[in-house]
């Protein structure tokens, strides 16, 4: 947006999160909480944002790597809200204009509000200072928006300095502010720590304001939920729980089926196509993406995967950062490990395990098998009990079965080794050279029959 600048609040530590993890770095939907009014920044086209980082400094920053652009300022003692700003402040020398502060701690603050918040600050000419409020029937922990009589806004004044009658207020501040820029040069400098916690409270902007004859309009926001800052697990929790929603609506909204959203478990960021049904209890992570036509059955967990139109993920399978394409099969009760790449119309059953495979397509291992390291053509059957051992104790190593080759129930196949095109291999058997194709490998003890044995042994006891 033309003319704007942000600084995020991101330095505290969040002691109510009783965590040596930083505040900002708690997920929300599968990202740290901090990427989300990040992300709206983003969506505004803002201009230049400065992060301002403290305890955990070095690894909030790396978790922003993904965001171009962004500059950081350190506050190295938390001396509060108004003092982080102070450090943020050298990295804006120059910029006309106004400037946007929001926290990181507060995740659901969208750009439709941002919008809204600029251009009551705008209307009328330039104002010093603008922010949001919320009434809340439980306002405890928020500073309070103390009104004149004659309605306007004259200051906010943190809980602890609050006196009996003023915590009895319920209209609060949220935290985000849009300030003035030549108005905070001037003004940062001159906020006192002479209070109840002696730290710089950046709302004393708004009393400065007022007292210099500026006005300070209020975005009192109807949905307090969505300017809430998270300050412990339970509001944590309640956070997930609404992005969940949103997340949940959004693809519904998209032609998605899900039969349970609030059962159900989406990442902020996955993607989904049309008419996909999603039953409960599915935990679809990271940056999965989901094609038309799926069928995701309950208690599924995928991670950072891709699945291709009209497959189906039966119960209780696991898959992570696995690829699998059209009309595939997997479950239940799979556990595919990461690195797979399985092709169209495959079929892996219950009770299989892959890692680090390549599945060809029409290639079928319905149940109780562990393949690794391993590439498989097309259209080959594995069957029950296939192991490949891929691991020698020092190394891994790779096993390759050719197209249309048949894998018979309870086979080894200790890598390295290769079984040819259209090879048989006998069940029971044990594989540790290659296999040429067109050819039976089976190795198997002589079958002995010994008649009358377990009626002796039984007329021994």
């Amino acid at each position: 947006m033309k003319n704007l600048a942000a600084i995020v609040l991101a330095a505290g530590r969040g002691t109510r999160m009783k965590s040596r993890i930083p505040k900002v770095l708690h997920p929300i939907s599968g990202h740290p909480m901090i990427h989300y009014p990040l992300r709206a920044l983003k969506g505004l086209k803002t201009g230049k944002i400065v992060v301002v980082t403290g305890y955990g400094a070095d690894a909030v920053e790396e978790s922003l790597s993904g965001f171009k652009g962004l500059t950081f300022a350190r506050q190295a003692e938390q001396k509060g809200t108004a003092h982080a700003v102070m450090c943020a402040a050298m990295e804006l020398e120059g910029h006309a204009g106004d400037v946007l502060i929001l926290s990181g701690d507060v995740p659901l603050i969208t750009p439709q509000t941002v919008k809204a918040l600029l251009k009551i600050h705008r209307k009328g000419g330039a104002n010093p200072v603008s922010f949001i409020s919320a009434f809340v029937s439980d306002p405890v922990g928020y500073g309070r928006v103390i009104r004149d009589a004659g309605g306007k806004v004259a200051g906010i004044i943190e809980e602890k300095d609050c006196t009996a009658l003023q915590k009895r207020i319920k209209e609060v501040n949220a935290g985000v502010y849009l300030v003035n820029a030549d108005f905070l040069r001037k003004n940062i400098g001159g906020i006192s720590a002479r209070n109840a916690q002696r730290e710089y409270y950046l709302p004393d902007l708004v009393r400065m304001a007022v007292e210099k004859g500026g006005r300070v309009p209020a975005l009192t926001h109807c949905d307090p939920s969505e300017v809430m800052g998270i300050n412990n697990r339970v509001e944590l929790a309640a956070a997930n729980s609404i992005m969940r929603e949103r997340v949940s609506r959004e693809l519904m909204l998209a032609g998605v089926s899900i039969i349970d959203p609030v059962a159900t478990y989406i990442d902020f960021g996955a993607r989904i196509g049309a008419d996909t049904v999603i039953y409960p209890g599915a935990h679809i992570d990271g940056r999965t993406r989901i094609g038309a036509d799926c069928v995701i059955e309950e208690g599924v967990r995928i991670e950072d995967s891709f699945i291709g139109d009209n497959t189906r993920v039966k119960s209780y399978s696991i898959i992570e950062s696995t690829s699998l394409g059209k009309h595939v099969t997997v479950g239940p009760f799979a556990r595919l490990r990461p690195g797979n790449v399985i092709k169209d119309r495959a079929r892996i059953g219950n009770f299989v395990e892959l890692k680090k495979s390549v599945i060809g397509a029409g290639t079928k291992a319905n149940h109780l098998s562990y393949i690794g390291d391993s590439v498989i053509g097309d259209n080959v059957n594995i069957g029950a009990g296939t192991i490949t051992c891929n691991y020698d104790g020092v190394r891994k190593h790779r096993t390759i079965i050719e197209d249309n080759a048949f894998i018979g129930s309870d086979t080894q196949l200790v890598a390295p080794v290769k079984v040819g095109k259209n090879a048989y291999v006998g069940s029971g058997t044990t594989v540790t050279r290659d296999v040429p194709p067109w050819s039976l490998v089976v190795t198997r003890a002589d079958e002995r029959v010994v008649e009358g044995w377990a009626k002796r042994r039984l007329e021994k006891k």
